[in-house]
């Protein structure tokens, strides 16, 4: 596991990562977009993860940035 992926698992343990939870109305779905180490590198990454949410066509989106822990399902319909 490179150091980078093992530091965002541990802070997804502790409940210190970034996630986004992205809501589309069709379909009808929540996504989970993470763990980030922070927010800042969330926000960079967001967009490419809603463009490519656009283009299968999803739409609209409304996402709220949250400092959790998440497990799986990342996907919930």
């Amino acid at each position: 596991m490179d150091p980078i992926r093992g530091l965002r698992s541990f802070g997804n343990n502790l409940g210190l990562a970034w996630w986004a939870k992205i809501e589309t109305t069709e379909p009808n779905a929540t996504y989970w977009f993470g763990p980030f180490l922070t927010r800042r590198s969330l926000k960079l990454n967001l967009s490419t993860f809603e463009e490519e949410l656009l283009i299968e066509g999803s739409d609209p989106i409304k996402h709220t940035l949250v400092r959790c822990k998440r497990g799986e399902p990342l996907t919930i319909n």
